[in-house]
């Protein structure tokens, strides 16, 4: 399990539009790496949609925000153009990224389990270290909460 302060495990995926993101790619950058469950649903729409919103405000700051799912690159292509989403979304499809954060987890829902994506979120420095970890985010209030961070560093 990752904790604040450890170095953030390197990582290399497909996004949308036919583009590719590493975080070696964005030392120096603050990186906003957003996990959620999956492309287009109730949740993880108004929690794109804010970090959409903010993205002007995150860009001045110096941040990228990255989403990742386990979705394909061919349903963040959907999901990226029906909301206008303004930062790239990440497939993980193999599962592997989701697995070094720590995010791919049991979960238990009218006590069926099955395995998914813990929505989380990951805030790293310019030098590769977490600096917060948001887990089990409520998305209301989540991407103002992140920018705040992002002041304070």
């Amino acid at each position: 399990m990752i904790e604040e302060g450890a170095k953030a495990p390197d990582f290399t995926m497909p996004t949308d539009g036919g583009g590719e993101v590493s975080l070696a790619a964005l030392a120096g950058k603050t990186v906003v790496l957003y996990f959620y469950p999956r492309d287009d649903t109730p949740g993880c729409t108004k929690e794109a949609c804010a970090f959409r919103d903010l993205h002007p405000a995150l860009e001045k700051l110096d941040a990228v925000v990255i989403g990742v799912s386990k979705d394909s690159v061919a349903a963040h292509d959907k999901f990226k153009a029906k909301y206008d989403l303004n930062f790239p979304l990440a497939a993980d499809t193999d599962g592997a990224v989701c697995e070094a954060y720590g995010v791919w987890v049991e979960k238990n829902m009218y006590g069926r389990k099955s395995m998914g994506i813990e929505r989380s979120t990951f805030l790293i420095d310019g030098t590769g270290t977490v600096r917060k970890i948001w887990r089990k985010v409520k998305v209301d209030g989540h991407a103002e909460a992140v920018k705040a961070a992002i002041d304070a560093l």
